[in-house]
């Protein structure tokens, strides 16, 4: 790739090196657009999602995610950029990238009046398998997805959970190779919700890569290898957890009071002492503030201890999510915006 005295070879040398670098990605954009009449739901997105990895989409309702799933996954046309999935154009090769990909969107697709069994059979039948091969491949994946007991009983009867994970199931008849998976959990109580994320893990230990959308910061933070951070259509950060969090440069202090009663009091000494304003906290005994140093920190419960509020525990941690979204965008992550609702509604109404 660099200088060379012969043309011909650094061009055959950049050449070997851009297909080899197509072929560790499973996903790559550059400048995705997508509008709606005036409202642009997706705004110069450039994504390079490596293969075999959890990639997730973090952002609130209406920034876009579910826009950039759809121009993926070929239900929708980009006005411009371009977009590849396992190296065929979301466009021109359409049929191949169908081929090659499963979609799990927001709301389950299985139809309530059959039963969990049949609705497999049928996605499987669909798909070409054999009569025996569809049986077999339906009560397989019943096991895995603890259904087995529930098989034969009408969708209609089985509670959220058992069918979002019947859904990522129907989802998996035949292995793909990319699975994209739009707010997964949204809706689900905290079981569910962790049944869903160790089904996650486990196809991506198998080899599939996913992408997954999400507005819940700590999905994002569990199940994904990366992340990008979408607001308003475009990418605002991108990094690992970790790297996000860094690059916030604060950690968060968190202090525990001995008596609720001195919490005005503390407030303002932290908020004297550091100069920003309070997190939010766990509960009223509980406060939280960003600090940029361990100095500072040390700074602010000394200016406690001396004014007499005592503190009954505390601790110092890296940012979380929550407050990476904050820095960045000055908003909760799960506050939605006109925008973004509008664009992704009229999405969400595209059909295949």
């Amino acid at each position: 790739m660099n200088g060379s005295e012969l043309g011909e070879t650094t061009v055959g040398t950049a050449t070997n090196s851009e297909a080899n670098d197509s072929e560790r990605l499973a996903i790559e954009t550059i400048g995705l657009r997508k509008s709606f009449g005036d409202v642009v739901a997706v705004d110069g997105v450039d994504l390079r999602i490596p293969r075999g990895t959890v990639y997730g989409l973090l952002g609130p309702n209406g920034a876009g995610k579910t826009t950039t799933i759809r121009l993926l996954t070929t239900l929708l046309r980009p006005d411009s950029g371009t977009a590849t999935v396992l190296g065929h154009d979301v466009v021109t090769e359409a049929a191949e990238v169908r081929s090659k990909v499963a979609l799990t969107g927001q709301y389950a697709s299985v139809d309530e009046d059959l039963t969990g069994r049949e609705n497999l059979v049928l996605v499987a039948r669909l798909l070409g398998l054999s009569w025996r091969a569809a049986r077999s491949r339906a009560d397989e994946l019943l096991t895995t997805f603890g259904l087995a007991d529930a098989a034969d009983r009408q969708v209609r009867t089985y509670s959220g959970g058992m069918r979002r994970r019947l859904d990522v199931a129907a989802s998996l008849v035949v292995t793909p190779e990319v699975l994209f998976l739009d707010e997964p959990t949204t809706g689900l109580d905290p079981r569910s919700r962790n049944q869903v994320w160790d089904i996650v893990r486990a196809i991506a230990a198998h080899g599939t890569t996913v992408l997954l959308t999400t507005q819940y910061l700590d999905e994002a933070d569990r199940l994904a290898d990366r992340l990008a951070v979408v607001d308003e259509g475009r990418v605002i950060a991108e990094g690992t957890s970790r790297e996000l969090k860094a690059a916030v440069g604060a950690n968060r202090l968190d202090v525990r009071l001995r008596d609720a009663g001195q919490r005005i009091e503390a407030e303002t000494i932290l908020t004297d002492v550091l100069g920003v304003e309070l997190l939010d906290g766990a509960d009223r005994d509980t406060l939280s503030v960003s600090v940029p140093t361990e100095e500072r920190a040390a700074e602010a419960l000394t200016a406690l201890a001396d004014a007499g509020v005592r503190a009954a525990e505390f601790s110092l941690g890296q940012a979380s999510l929550d407050e990476v979204f904050l820095a960045l965008t000055g908003r909760p992550a799960r506050e939605g915006g006109e925008r973004g609702d509008a664009a992704d509604a009229e999405a969400a109404e595209v059909r295949p």
